[in-house]
């Protein structure tokens, strides 16, 4: 059976490709250019990492896909006030949607990557390498896509992975992690000028100031320039004032909040669950799903959460496996 590996030139998808060309399968390496700076030598790296693992590499331009699917949604996420994600933003539109499908079209049965997920009778599952686990930003992925997909790092652990590449001779067991395709300063795609504005409490006593409200995240804690005493989180953005408002870390909890735009995978995505509200860390819960009009539904999480960001997504799990998530509003 014939299965195109995403190559990047790192460890994680040299592994990929050595497990799955030792179990038998007829391996050939993707990989994407997207209009980024510094992709020239990204894609050498590639190239010499297809060349030392002995496989073809297919090079495809979805460079104006991901201008208008991912950079421009970054820009008027940030300016919206919100927090975007452009790592899930990217695997739903580009890098688990153009790429497997042109894949697909060379003839190739299956697609698979270096991420660190598990799939089993066609659910996302949690890596084995908690640390490690990308299944969050894989939410969105079309199913049909993940009916033909293949994760052989999922069971594994990182040092795992390095020693089984330096065991087969390929000198990119030692390289650090790479940064993935969405990689740099996300205020590369904002492109707005500083706009100095306020620092303000919750009572709205002017605490400092702020060179434009894009520059900041809710929950941000280190960073903001105001110092002195118990320290203050982000607990808002005004985009319409240019605005950034502050609390403490109390402030900044939430025992309810609601998303939208709901991805479901199998299981009914309602009453108890866990949740990430970001990729890092283990799921927090319980937290309680009710579901409303228009593909939306209102999370509670009694024992709270903090640093829940609009626009960031939420992923829900029951025990290891991945029920669905939606985006934060």
């Amino acid at each position: 059976m014939k299965v195109a590996v995403g190559i990047s030139g790192g460890v994680d998808s040299a592994a990929a490709a050595i497990i799955l060309k030792e179990q038998g399968f007829d391996v050939i390496g993707v990989t994407m250019t997207l209009g980024r700076h510094g992709e020239d030598a990204q894609l050498q790296e590639a190239r010499d990492a297809a060349g030392r693992l002995g496989i073809e590499l297919q090079v495809f331009d979805f460079s104006e896909d991901w201008r208008r699917e991912v950079a421009e949604y970054i820009k008027a996420t940030y300016l919206a006030g919100h927090t975007p994600n452009p790592c899930v933003r990217c695997n739903e539109f580009v890098k688990f949607s153009l790429l497997p499908r042109a894949a697909f079209a060379l003839g190739c049965e299956w697609f698979a990557t270096g991420h660190y997920a598990q799939l089993k009778e066609g659910r996302l599952m949690r890596a084995a390498d908690r640390s490690k686990d990308q299944s969050y930003f894989l939410y969105r992925v079309d199913p049909e896509i993940l009916k033909r997909t293949i994760f052989p790092l999922g069971a594994m652990t990182k040092q795992q992975v390095r020693e089984l590449v330096l065991s087969r001779g390929i000198e990119t067991a030692q390289k650090p992690d790479s940064q993935d395709f969405c990689g740099g300063d996300a205020m590369d795609f904002v492109g707005e000028e500083d706009r100095v504005g306020k620092i303000v409490d919750l009572s709205g006593k002017v605490l400092g100031l702020h060179r434009g409200f894009w520059y900041y995240t809710v929950g941000k804690r280190k960073g903001l320039g105001i110092g002195g005493g118990i320290p203050y989180y982000v607990v808002r953005l005004d985009a319409q004032r240019n605005e950034v408002i502050v609390g403490y870390r109390d402030d900044a909890v939430k025992t309810e909040f609601e998303i939208a735009d709901i991805c479901q995978h199998g299981d009914t995505l309602e009453g108890e669950l866990c949740v990430k509200v970001r990729s890092g860390g283990e799921p927090h819960g319980p937290v309680f799903i009710e579901r409303k009009p228009g593909n939306c539904a209102k999370i509670i999480c009694p024992s709270g959460i903090a640093g829940i960001a609009p626009g960031q997504s939420a992923v829900f799990y029951r025990e290891d496996t991945l029920v669905g998530g939606g985006i934060i509003v």
